[in-house]
């Protein structure tokens, strides 16, 4: 495995599928010093084992990045350490066990904890990989800093819990607009297989659970920075700026002009479509949900999720 003099620094896009995680770590690429990974959670499944397609169109195993990240990392992917990864994540990276977690990095924090923890080895096993995969990635792209857009809250507890250098950035939507999105039937674009579906109710209690799981990973002095797809839509130079400058590089944002983003070839494992587009790309925000989504279903979701949009700035649009 990897032992880089110079580790990665981490940047990990936190919150519920949906909420534009994936265009943010798009535009976060483009930024020099920056390597977008995608969602590493997905990695050893859908990438090592079912060869799906790197962000840039090629089958994960021809894809010279990635080739170039296992063999630096682990002298080459293989499906023995992508079943192994599996399980460990089976083991200590499950939302149930953010108590835990919490319990573990309150300890560091305080100095009063000792890693490994007791009981720990799998976490410590399971953290190790995605450190040796973190810092090679890193290498191989030349840059200081990568992107893991995994978004659950829980690989966040893991990765912090045993000592990753890694800035969180919580990444929130209207949860009306959220709903809408996994109530739609949606191709996955490597298969063509429905993306996968959950009811308006469902929506809205995960969309709770992650963000108020990723409020806990704030208040246990874990770096994190909230941005919202709203804003990042309406003002994406003053958001990236802003967020740029909080993570330690210089915001050079030459690729974007206004609300339009030149998109180059990103080496992304999982994420949605987004991954895979290229050159002039304009952000427009998808609204389609406040005519699509029947009134009743936006009462439902308003009413599950009241108290965290109020906090997040959507007092206005409760109607």
């Amino acid at each position: 495995m990897s032992d880089s003099p110079s580790p990665a620094r981490v940047v990990f896009l936190g919150g519920l599928g949906r909420s534009g995680t994936t265009l943010l770590e798009r535009l976060l690429g483009e930024v020099p010093g920056i390597a977008p990974l995608g969602e590493i959670v997905h990695l050893w499944s859908r990438s090592v084992l079912a060869d799906e397609s790197c962000g840039c169109r090629e089958p994960f195993g021809s894809c010279p990045f990635w080739h170039k990240v296992g063999e630096r990392a682990f002298g080459g992917w293989s499906e023995e350490l992508a079943h192994r990864m599996l399980a460990l994540r089976s083991r200590v990276d499950r939302t149930r066990r953010i108590p835990v977690l919490a319990r573990l990095l309150a300890e560091e924090q305080a100095g009063t904890g000792r890693w490994p923890a007791p009981g720990t080895a799998e976490l410590s096993e399971y953290v190790g990989v995605h450190r040796c995969l973190y810092d090679a990635a890193g290498e191989v792209a030349d840059c200081p800093v990568v992107v893991d857009s995994s978004k659950h809250a829980s690989l966040a507890f893991c990765l912090a819990a045993a000592g990753v250098d890694v800035h969180v950035v919580h990444v929130v939507r209207d949860p009306r607009a959220v709903a809408h999105s996994w109530h739609r039937h949606v191709p996955r674009p490597e298969d063509g297989r429905p993306m996968t579906h959950w009811s308006p109710s469902r929506t809205s209690l995960h969309w709770m659970a992650e963000n108020l799981s990723l409020e806990l990973l704030a208040r246990r002095g874990v770096p994190v920075t909230r941005v919202r797809y709203e804003d990042l839509i309406e003002a994406p130079a003053a958001t990236l700026r802003r967020l740029v400058a909080r993570i330690g590089l210089p915001p050079r944002l030459d690729f974007l002009s206004g609300r339009v983003a030149e998109f180059s070839t990103a080496h992304t494992a999982s994420g949605n479509p987004m991954r895979f587009a290229l050159g002039p790309t304009e952000l427009t925000g998808d609204d389609g949900w406040r005519t699509a989504a029947s009134p009743r279903r936006r009462r439902l979701v308003t009413a599950l999720t009241w108290p965290l949009m109020i906090k997040y700035g959507y007092r206005r649009r409760l109607a």
